[in-house]
């Protein structure tokens, strides 16, 4: 999991292929898309990508409280039978003085294309999207065998 300094600079930074930021606590399909795309990692950036909850846009800490329940619900994504085949992720909670963030570290997978409820989702920069033909043919010739994805 990424240390408090580097979430920082997450959070200064613009989203991107690897970030994503957001205020939703319940939108449980915009957390399955978001780690379904950061674990096909279109880019083949071969490093983690981050859901950050509790940030705008713009960076900026919302002044939310993390919850247990929270936690546990974005923790169960990976084995809830919607991503498919499940992702490698590790969740954790940051506090500071303007509030709490929860953070989903997704790992590439291994074996791409990766599915939320049928679909292949992919970022292109700050965007997620569904997959087209093309991306899921570049995706099914990626070899993430055995890399530091640090």
């Amino acid at each position: 999991m990424i240390s408090k300094e580097e979430l920082i600079d997450l959070l200064n930074d613009i989203e991107s292929a690897r970030v994503e930021r957001t205020i939703s606590v319940k939108d449980t399909d915009k957390f399955g898309q978001a780690i379904c795309a950061f674990a096909n990692d279109l880019p083949n950036y071969q490093k983690c990508g981050y859901l950050i909850i509790g940030a705008d846009n713009d960076g900026k800490i919302a002044g939310l409280n993390i919850t247990d329940q929270l936690l546990q619900n974005l923790a169960a994504i990976k084995t809830d039978g919607n991503i498919v085949p499940p992702p490698v992720l590790s969740v954790e909670k940051f506090e500071f003085s303007e509030g709490e963030l929860a953070v989903v570290e997704v790992a590439p997978h291994f074996q791409p294309p990766v599915r939320y409820k049928g679909r292949v989702w992919v970022r292109s920069g700050p965007r997620k999207s569904a997959a087209n033909e093309a991306e899921e043919r570049i995706l099914r010739r990626f070899d993430h065998s055995v890399k530091d994805i640090g």
